[in-house]
């Protein structure tokens, strides 16, 4: 059966990953109309209660959450000997998921900015809750460096404010470095994100059926009225925002990755951390979205929305990004074998045979072997084997911050001056209290907030596309 152009309705199951006839490519399933886009958006967050499978899980993240900040009073009224932290190791757990976190915050502004600057039409099923995780990632992020400088209540002297004593901050300190990029990209992401939902925001105010919702929703749409005059300007900041979020993936996470490569430390001091930490980065943040897509779309309905062809194209991506981290890993390997150098070459037979050997070979396993699966497009097409290798790939992200922060302090170059890290309660508390808040920001934006860009996927559907010719062509 042949379909004209505006007339295209396809199976919710229809295999949209392969090459077709049709024009433009299918990106809904189901009914492809206006009015259905807006159904099955607005429903989820129009209903009086959220999915049976919603409160448990939010129960569990809040309990982690509160967990989280319940150990960080402990922390700041105790002092930081409650974690593992000791001489020469004095960056511990913190630093580790402050890397992490940092990390998994990329992909969100890759999807949604330099997707959006290419012109990629299949952002649009994915990109709003990629750009939720980027926000909530660096509030993660953001909250071990805060502290871990031992008196957080100082933490403003960061800043340049204007003192009797003329005490500014020292610009050659990588601390300072971190404040300013992290500071810069959430400020950035977070407009970024809130532009992108200011129609869809003015969509649920005019469907509101109640006066706090019409309220609430009227404020954060700060009257968009859909006129071509706010359509030009909108657009017109979008991509000038997603050209300055473009810039901030790379600057940030070659930042961070700085706070190694300036230091003396054997297994640091290296020009190719930028190019690992910035790939290493998009690739967690790739296998972050993997693994949320699956059960968002199942929970909330928006198999329509965001099909097999968004969640192919992610997969794709992943095992791209993968192969070139683990490519990285075997040149990190190669430099310290062919520079002669006894102290490289000891750090590296230490992360893979020393007393931390176990997160090295997870890292090589979990970040290089286990994603090759995703070459198979049945492999890619089914949840239980694409979700799972997406959280493989964050528990080798992990282990890969864990072995270059932990394995190379605790063995530098004196062996007099050697000293074994041992993680504490409070060390474990805090990583799962981190995947708490996160989960318990995510929960509540899926259920409040549009989780699918509703005008962007508006704007690829047939009938958005009114100069095409009708001569369809895929058959059913």
């Amino acid at each position: 059966m042949t379909l004209a152009v505006n007339e295209v309705s396809v199976p919710v199951d229809f295999d949209n990953t392969g090459e077709t006839d049709m024009k433009p490519p299918v990106l809904m399933t189901g009914e492809a109309s206006y009015k259905r886009v807006t159904t099955l958006v607005s429903r989820i967050i129009e209903a009086p209660r959220a999915p049976a499978i919603w409160y448990p899980c939010f129960f569990l993240s809040a309990s982690l959450a509160g967990l989280l900040f319940a150990l960080i009073g402990y922390e700041v009224f105790t002092g930081v000997g409650v974690w593992g932290n000791n001489s020469p190791q004095g960056w511990g757990f913190p630093i580790v998921n402050f890397v992490f976190w940092v990390g998994i915050a990329h992909a969100g502004t890759l999807i949604s900015a330099i997707l959006l600057l290419f012109r990629q039409k299949w952002r649009t099923g994915i990109n709003r809750f990629a750009e939720a995780t980027t926000v909530f990632a660096v509030v993660c992020a953001g909250v071990f460096p805060a502290i871990h400088v031992g008196r957080p209540w100082m933490a403003y002297w960061l800043a340049p404010y204007p003192n009797i004593m003329g005490d500014w901050p020292n610009f050659y300190s990588p601390l300072l470095w971190d404040a300013i990029a992290v500071g810069t990209y959430t400020t950035v992401s977070v407009l970024f994100w809130y532009l992108g939902m200011v129609p869809d925001l003015a969509t649920l105010r005019d469907r509101a059926t109640t006066r706090l919702r019409h309220t609430v929703f009227g404020i954060l749409a700060m009257g968009w009225r859909g006129s071509a005059r706010h359509w030009k300007i909108y657009d017109r900041a979008l991509l000038v925002i997603a050209g300055l979020a473009t810039c901030l993936v790379l600057g940030v996470s070659s930042t961070v990755s700085t706070d190694f490569a300036v230091s003396q430390i054997p297994g640091w001091h290296e020009t190719i951390f930028p190019p690992l930490f910035t790939v290493g980065a998009i690739f967690s943040g790739f296998a972050t979205i993997m693994f949320l897509a699956y059960p968002v779309r199942a929970i909330f309905g928006l198999k329509s929305l965001i099909t097999d062809r968004h969640l192919d194209n992610v997969a794709k991506i992943t095992l791209f990004m993968a192969s070139i981290v683990f490519y990285i890993y075997m040149i990190e390997f190669f430099i310290a074998y062919y520079s002669g150098n006894p102290y490289e070459r000891y750090v590296y037979m230490n992360w893979m045979f020393g007393p931390y050997w176990w997160a090295g070979w997870a890292m090589l396993f979990f970040n290089g072997v286990i994603p090759q699966v995703l070459w198979f497009k049945k492999a890619r097409k089914t949840w239980w084997i694409a979700a799972p290798v997406g959280l493989f790939c964050l528990a080798g992200m992990w282990c890969e911050r864990f072995v270059i922060i932990i394995s190379s302090m605790t063995h530098d170059f004196l062996p007099s001056s050697w000293h074994h890290f041992v993680p504490t309660w409070v060390d474990y508390g805090m990583l799962a209290g981190s995947f708490g808040l996160f989960f318990t920001m995510f929960l509540l934006f899926c259920r409040f907030v549009p989780v699918v860009a509703m005008y962007e996927v508006k704007s690829i559907l047939p009938q958005s596309h009114v100069h095409l010719p009708k001569a369809a062509g895929v058959k059913i």
